[in-house]
């Protein structure tokens, strides 16, 4: 049983059908709705590099034949009687379940993002936010990357003051790479505040407020609600945490909830980015230990919390960062794999995340492994010149 027909939830469930004939496991996903969003296009929807209905799909359509497509809203699960309870009124018994069904907007946790008409002037996407995690943490510097070459292009770039707030003390987690995107945003005359805990957004005022007093006025605040698990988990005894994530161990992906519940994706608890990328190269390991799960077999401790992700940089220019657990992005090339920059522009960069949507549609949802879509970082065991991994997949937004 998946809940969550996203990313992680069809990868997973595409994995499990090639690895399973149907006559030996039953998959069924559920989700409530049929509209499968590639995230990372929504970066260009408010710049009119693409359109809406171009980076959407029909969910059951995704899922390999064999595979049961149920449409709900999920009421609750109870890891005690191995059952899902669906708004429908539908009661689904599992032998493994999966949570995958992401991270959702939380706006009436802070104050001034609730009540008719606050999005007048306050939007959802993406240039403050108020704390982590949040899905995709670099698309707010690539709003405010995007939004410089918009208004260059159009020749006013001279009469927009452009702001990054974040409650972060410098504008990304890892310091090597926030470092250099501090220097991008200087660079880009894009003014950057930072330990800024957002309390209040005055939409009528225009001013965020933060819980230390400090002001920052607006015209227009695109903003980055606090994020939260489905609301399900948090009707769910014992399956969640305060913030409706599922406790998850960070390598082996099992959930601490119950030894049959399993965690993919931005559902889960584990100190790695919520990214599209990240679901990717946790399927691996989730798979593998679903499958170790049902024969009784020792789960593999196989997901590093590696992440890699293109980021636009405007002006058809892209860097490219790449980091798990232990590492953090670098200045320069990866150790050993020539042709891959880091933390470095290029239009290389630019290309290789407008032709994911390609990749992403018929080669990462399908489970197909075509060559060079893996890893860029060292493989357990060895040293980054030994790794045979190779392209990165871009983190989604």
């Amino acid at each position: 049983m998946i809940l969550g027909g996203g990313t992680g939830g069809t990868l997973t469930a595409n994995r499990l059908r090639k690895l399973y004939k149907p006559g030996e496991a039953e998959i069924v996903v559920v989700d409530q709705d049929d509209n499968h969003v590639y995230q990372p296009g929504l970066l260009f929807v408010p710049f009119g590099l693409t359109d809406a209905d171009d980076i959407v799909r029909p969910r059951g359509r995704q899922l390999h034949a064999g595979i049961s497509y149920h449409q709900s809203s999920i009421d609750h699960v109870d890891i005690d009687d191995d059952r899902v309870h669906l708004d429908d009124g539908t009661t689904l018994p599992y032998d493994v379940l999966v949570i995958a069904t992401g991270a959702t907007l939380v706006p009436d946790e802070t104050e001034g993002l609730t009540g008719a008409g606050w999005m007048e002037r306050v939007f959802t996407f993406y240039t403050a936010f108020i704390d982590l995690p949040i899905k995709c943490p670099v698309a707010p510097l690539e709003f405010c990357f995007l939004a410089d070459w918009y208004f260059t292009e159009r020749g006013i770039r001279d009469r927009v003051e452009l702001v990054f707030v974040t409650p972060l003390d410098g504008a990304f987690t890892k310091p090597v790479a926030s470092e250099r995107l501090v220097g991008m945003l200087a660079e880009k005359g894009i003014e950057l505040v930072t330990d800024f805990n957002t309390g209040e957004v005055d939409g009528a005022g225009g001013r965020l407020i933060s819980y230390d007093g400090r002001e920052v006025p607006f015209d227009l605040a695109v903003i980055v609600p606090l994020h939260g698990g489905a609301a399900y988990v948090g009707r769910s005894p014992g399956l969640g945490d305060e913030l409706n994530f599922v406790p998850t161990d960070q390598r082996t992906l099992q959930s601490r909830a119950a030894a049959n519940v399993f965690v993919i994706g931005d559902a889960a608890d584990v100190p790695t980015s919520k990214a599209g990328s990240v679901t990717h190269f946790e399927g691996d390991t989730l798979v593998a230990n679903i499958a170790h799960h049902l024969a009784g077999e020792a789960l593999e401790a196989g997901f590093d919390g590696h992440a890699n992700c293109f980021i636009e940089t405007g002006f058809h220019k892209a860097l490219l960062i790449d980091f798990n657990y232990e590492t953090e992005p670098l200045t320069g090339h990866f150790p050993g794999r020539v042709g891959l920059p880091l933390l470095k522009e290029s239009r290389l960069n630019h290309l290789g995340k407008l032709m994911f949507q390609w990749i992403y549609w018929n080669a990462l949802l399908p489970g197909r492994d075509l060559p060079g879509l893996g890893s860029t970082m060292p493989a357990a065991g060895k040293t980054a010149a030994e790794s045979t991994s190779s392209t990165p997949v871009p983190e989604g937004a």
